[in-house]
């Protein structure tokens, strides 16, 4: 793996599942170390259909912009395409990285994969 940024996400990812106990990080490192071709990519429209509002939403890839989103939303994911983030933030919603996310929420708790 070249990208320095995403080694040291993972590891972090799997040394908070092991400290806290929580399968959700474990499950998000594996899929961050597949190849970069098999790593999602999230249309806001896959998200606004599934996610409830309010709710955090984990994305283990990037969200792209295609389609609406009418609740606010936390989003946190590896990368976002600059549209995605606009229209995220006029919804009211709130993108932050997968890092900022485990931070504020080392259980995982209330957290939702989507992908």
């Amino acid at each position: 793996m070249k990208n320095t940024q995403l080694a040291s996400l993972i590891t972090e990812l799997k040394k908070q599942s092991i400290q806290h106990n929580v399968n959700i990080w474990k499950r998000i490192a594996s899929d961050l170390e597949g190849p970069t071709a098999r790593r999602r990519a999230v249309n806001l429209s896959r998200i606004n259909r599934y996610a409830k509002a309010n709710e955090i939403v984990v994305v283990p890839g990037k969200v792209l912009s295609m389609g609406e989103i009418d609740k606010k939303l936390t989003i946190a994911a590896h990368a976002f395409s600059g549209s995605a983030l606009e229209k995220i933030k006029s919804s009211g919603g709130k993108a932050i990285s997968i890092q900022e996310l485990v931070k504020e929420n080392p259980k995982g708790s209330k957290v939702r994969i989507i992908g």
